[in-house]
């Protein structure tokens, strides 16, 4: 999709806003159809994995700081260690948006696509869209349980983070922290399975979205 096309897309949108139907119908007019709506947003979706991987990872590392720095500065390592987490749980209800909206359109593209199998004169045409078709949903359910499973690793690190940010509140001391050392090794693993999850998961949508675009 080119700039000129995803700019016409969001202004439209925006202008719309409300029934899914009614923006597509309205795209359609001017020349964006469902398929270019699925390939932006699922660009949109992996760029939100990569964000949301990248801020839950630099909260763990404040967290980390916070518990194994020993320079005098507790309250300024947990003020970085609240912002990081709350721009963690801001990205995370951002991806499940950005997820969430995949989904919408792609339920929307391929029952279009099923009822319009039954519009063609041509069966050798017929058979080749319908051979596409599953080729195309089958590309797109890897993908998505891909999504949804290294969005699944968010909440284990992030539930985490979020308790022991609410804990230290209110027990800001060396105590406190030198208690957490053990907390720290319990979450490394979580993290280092959501980096490899997230991973994952983009080069799926990468994958998928070069098969969108070369015509699959």
């Amino acid at each position: 999709m080119t700039l000129t096309r995803k700019i016409c897309l969001l202004l439209t949108l925006a202008y719309l806003g409300g029934c899914a139907s009614v923006q597509y119908k309205a795209l359609e007019k001017v020349g964006i159809h469902k398929r270019d709506i699925l390939i932006d947003r699922v660009e949109s979706a992996r760029e939100s994995q990569t964000e949301t991987k990248d801020q839950v990872v630099s909260a763990y590392q404040q967290f980390r700081n916070l518990v194994t720095v020993n320079d005098g500065g507790l309250e300024k390592r947990y003020k970085a260690l609240t912002k990081a987490v709350s721009r963690s749980k801001d990205k995370t209800e951002e991806l499940d948006d950005r997820i969430n909206s995949v989904e919408s359109v792609a339920a929307a593209l391929f029952s279009e696509w099923t009822v319009e199998l039954n519009q063609y004169s041509s069966p050798a045409l017929r058979s080749q869209s319908a051979k596409n078709l599953s080729t195309t949903k089958n590309r797109y359910q890897q993908m998505i349980r891909r999504m949804r499973t290294a969005q699944s690793r968010i909440k284990p690190v992030l539930y985490v983070l979020e308790d022991q940010t609410l804990y230290l509140k209110h027990n800001l001391n060396a105590r406190a922290i030198s208690g957490l050392q053990g907390e720290v090794d319990a979450i490394e693993g979580k993290v280092n399975t959501l980096i490899q999850e997230m991973e994952a998961a983009v080069q799926e949508a990468n994958h998928f979205l070069k098969g969108m675009k070369t015509g699959g």
